[in-house]
């Protein structure tokens, strides 16, 4: 019996993803990177033509396109989670470079269950490449998760609005990603709803102007206004705006208008909402902030 060619077999695995709802889009074969072009590469024709779309925007559940896409080579097969309603735990494996005694994804996720008084959810599962997990749960209607990375424990990642991942079928040099449990997705759990959740902003801006004795007027309202302007950065810019909102709102720390903490906190909750990874968030924050408090003077009392 004649075995499907790679390129059939992707086919395969795209349309199987596309017909449970998934919204699908082609990966560069064997590797995670999208094989649509970038935002720095948009031709802004086609699809484009009325400014650059990122994969997530054009993902397809249409059997026509995925046919016509995955026409013309072995492409692994991404699912844009946010359009498709997901919120996808993925339980990483632990690496060479972590100490000894970390726990993985899946020990993390018990101990967290167990601290909740809850059992693991059953659901559709996956086993990745490298032989972790991905829980795949259908969203809460109307709320719009992000991605978090360590937020649920140690080696636990979520993939949400602005995110994506591989859809099983698809193949690394390490291994092929394989349906576990083919169980339907379940809703996402309240509990782990809440704890995914992000904190609101306005809560974390009213910290930082309780009085004008601890912040002026003018640094809650710069607060504010770069806050917002870096959760609402687009892909391609959100380093550079959460570093330009770190060194506007570190002058304001020295003088003693804005605590470090509070500007911290603001910006990573705003980081976070636009996509960016905690790590990425902090390594940049701290390092734009202690440019700023360095290049501006404390305020001197009279």
């Amino acid at each position: 019996m004649t075995q499907p060619t790679p390129t059939r077999r992707a086919l395969a695995a795209a349309l199987a993803a596309a017909e449970h709802g998934w919204h699908v889009f082609p990966l560069r074969p064997g590797t995670k990177r999208p094989a649509l072009h970038s935002e720095q590469a948009c031709p802004a024709t086609g699809a484009c033509a009325g400014g650059h779309r990122k994969p997530e925007e054009r993902a397809t559940t249409d059997p026509d396109r995925v046919r016509a896409a995955w026409s013309t080579g072995a492409f692994n097969v991404g699912i844009a989670t946010g359009p498709s309603g997901l919120v996808v735990i993925d339980l990483d494996t632990v690496k060479a470079k972590d100490p000894k005694g970390t726990p993985d994804g899946v020990t993390s996720l018990q101990a967290l269950c167990e601290r909740a008084g809850q059992a693991v959810p059953a659901t559709y599962r996956t086993r990745t490449a490298s032989g972790g997990h991905h829980l795949y749960f259908t969203a809460p209607p109307g709320d719009r998760l992000r991605n978090t990375a360590g937020k649920l424990g140690k080696h636990i990642d979520t993939r949400a609005h602005g995110g994506y991942v591989l859809a099983a079928g698809s193949t690394l040099p390490n291994g092929t990603y394989e349906v576990t449990d083919p169980t339907d997705p379940a809703p996402l759990p309240e509990w782990l709803h809440a704890l995914l959740a992000p904190r609101q902003l306005p809560p974390v801006l009213m910290m930082a102007a309780p009085s004008p004795s601890r912040a002026s007027q003018y640094a809650s309202a710069a607060l504010k206004a770069e806050t917002a302007a870096v959760a609402g950065a687009s892909e391609g810019a959100r380093n550079w705006t959460l570093v330009r909102a770190a060194r506007a709102l570190g002058r304001f720390i020295p003088s003693g208008d804005l605590s470090r903490d509070v500007v911290e906190q603001a910006l990573n909750e705003a980081g976070l909402r636009a996509g960016l990874r905690e790590h990425e968030c902090r390594a940049a924050i701290t390092s734009a902030l202690n440019w700023s408090i360095a290049h501006n003077p404390t305020r001197r009392t009279a």
